[in-house]
């Protein structure tokens, strides 16, 4: 499985941490950047790791800012990406067996190393359950035709 991720600045050192590790698990990553403590724009690193998804070149993705608010709210604005901002991993667990979350969101000032992987290994082990659920999933994207 290909896992994107995308920080802004104050994201940057949980975000190189946790793509280590991903890779240290055998997963693929896809490092979007930032690549330091240089403050930047979180709306941009967004909606990379949004378009990636959305693509389909990566299946998952991790989003990481400051609070993970921010960055959620930026990737959520694509239609095609369902982002879930955790602190613990029976949230992250949730956010991918009853609403098919592709992204979880971090905040990199307020979630610890150990407790980020956990929140990521519950996001990237646990299934989507699909049955009424994914009628309500189906819901999401069909408010999205609605408004047009």
């Amino acid at each position: 499985m290909r896992i994107a991720l995308a920080s802004d600045h104050a994201g940057f050192a949980l975000k190189r941490e946790l793509a280590a590790w991903l890779s240290e698990l055998g997963y693929e990553v896809a490092d979007l950047g930032t690549t330091d403590t240089e403050s930047v724009d979180y709306p941009e690193f967004g909606a990379r790791l949004a378009n990636t998804i959305a693509t389909g070149s990566a299946e998952r993705g991790v989003a990481i800012c400051g609070s993970g608010i921010g960055i959620s709210i930026a990737v959520n604005r694509n239609p095609k990406c369902r982002c879930a901002r955790v602190d613990e991993p029976v949230s992250a667990a949730l956010a991918r067996e009853h609403n098919d979350a592709n992204v979880l969101a971090l905040g990199g000032r307020l979630v610890g190393s150990d407790m980020a992987k956990a929140c990521v290994a519950a996001f990237l082990g646990t299934d989507f359950a699909g049955g009424r659920h994914q009628r309500r999933v189906d819901q999401l994207s069909s408010l999205l035709q609605d408004s047009d």
